[in-house]
């Protein structure tokens, strides 16, 4: 009969096998997932319009977005350690995709919607507070070092 440690070790075994390769494919998927992304805001570029600018800078903002999700599997599965600041980049460049993708809509307009104004500062005040986020994270991480 097994002894009960052996049994709760390759079950441990097993799980973390299924866990790397849970982030093998996702990494994988988000590769593909930026390449098609990427591969779409090119074609912006032969047909040349306000929209389909604006739709590249949206695309070229969220694959910047896709590839810091993937530095973060990457870095997982080099079972390096968990680190704050690119989830902190990942809410900075989404804070300021939506920042461009409102005054891009909003350009064209006669009067700009008071909710896309509203949207706009809030988007505006998670920027401040990620970076203040970064700032701290960066002196805690440096105070650890020193310790």
């Amino acid at each position: 009969m097994k002894e009960p440690g052996k049994t709760t070790e390759l079950f441990r075994k097993i799980l973390l096998s299924i866990d790397i390769t849970f982030h093998i494919v996702a990494a994988f998927l988000l590769l593909v997932a930026c390449g098609f992304i990427l591969f779409n805001a090119s074609l912006n570029i032969l047909e040349p319009s306000r929209a389909s600018m604006i739709a590249m800078i949206n695309d070229v903002l969220l694959s910047l977005i896709i590839l810091e999700l993937l530095w973060t599997v990457i870095r997982f599965l080099k079972k390096q350690k968990f680190i704050l600041a690119p989830f902190l980049a990942i809410g900075i460049i989404a804070a300021v995709r939506r920042i461009l993708l409102i005054e891009a809509q909003t350009s064209a307009m006669a009067h700009t919607p008071v909710e896309k104004l509203y949207e706009i500062g809030l988007s505006a005040v998670v920027i401040l507070i990620l970076m203040a986020a970064h700032y701290l994270s960066v002196k805690a991480q440096k105070l650890e070092e020193k310790a």
